[in-house]
């Protein structure tokens, strides 16, 4: 494969420009005429990017995708032609650190309106998904975890199949806890706006592995049917981090 060599600076505030754009014109005439926009601005950055967090992303569980591809860390813009005539593009970029297609996952989200980053929890039943069960029977173990890595309070929860809508501004494990069982497609997004000065710098980089060091430790409820076991081996491997 040939290595992608493309230095990571940071976003760029063009991104959030072309997103504008391509929702007033969202066809594949004016996407053809702004191809290098999108390649300098959307894909260019963001393969750099990935590359740039891999290896923490392989320290920290060899399973998580980590290689700059489409449809793996990279959503593709362009949709399936057969159903999306009308508005070939997606208006968004997604880019996003999970093991498999509708994995629990990290993410970072880009459209015309602004910036997001939080973590994906798939609560259907599935093969090698975990967290519906785990939601039940460790329910004590994800209330204490929320509370000591400072999960509490500094992410919003909302539901993905309800267009995002926010049900919690600022989730408090032992308060809202409830709230997981009533949605299958888990948002909790992290509340505190992140400054231009670090998105559009490479300083986004080590905000993302903060965040992701943050959150790995309710995700092991997600990915293993043995998630104590798995959070054990996170803290031996990367200490009892303070956030």
């Amino acid at each position: 494969m040939k290595k992608f060599s493309y230095k990571f600076t940071g976003f760029n505030a063009e991104i959030f420009n072309f997103f504008k754009e391509l929702e007033k014109n969202n066809n594949i005439e004016w996407f053809h005429k702004n191809k290098s926009n999108y390649q300098k601005f959307l894909i260019e950055p963001s393969k750099a990017f990935v590359n740039e967090i891999a290896p923490f992303l392989n320290r920290l569980n060899p399973s998580i995708r980590s290689e700059p591809k489409f449809n793996e860390t990279i959503m593709r813009l362009n949709k399936d032609m057969r159903f999306s005539k009308d508005e070939p593009y997606r208006t968004f970029l997604l880019i996003h650190f999970g093991r498999f297609k509708l994995d629990s996952e990290f993410y970072l989200y880009f459209d015309s309106n602004g910036f997001a980053m939080g973590m994906f929890i798939n609560r259907r039943k599935g093969t090698n998904l975990y967290f519906n069960q785990n939601l039940k029977k460790f329910e004590k173990d994800i209330i204490e975890v929320c509370n000591k890595y400072k999960i509490n309070g500094n992410y919003s929860l909302s539901d993905l199949e309800k267009n995002s809508e926010v049900i919690v501004k600022n989730f408090v494990a032992d308060k809202h806890i409830k709230y997981l069982n009533d949605i299958d497609y888990i948002l909790l997004e992290r509340n505190k706006q992140i400054s231009k000065k670090i998105l559009f710098s490479d300083e986004i980089v080590l905000e993302t592995i903060r965040m992701i060091s943050q959150l790995y430790p309710l995700y092991c409820f997600a990915i293993s049917p043995f998630p104590l076991k798995e959070l054990e081996n996170f803290e031996e491997n990367f200490g009892e981090i303070v956030i």
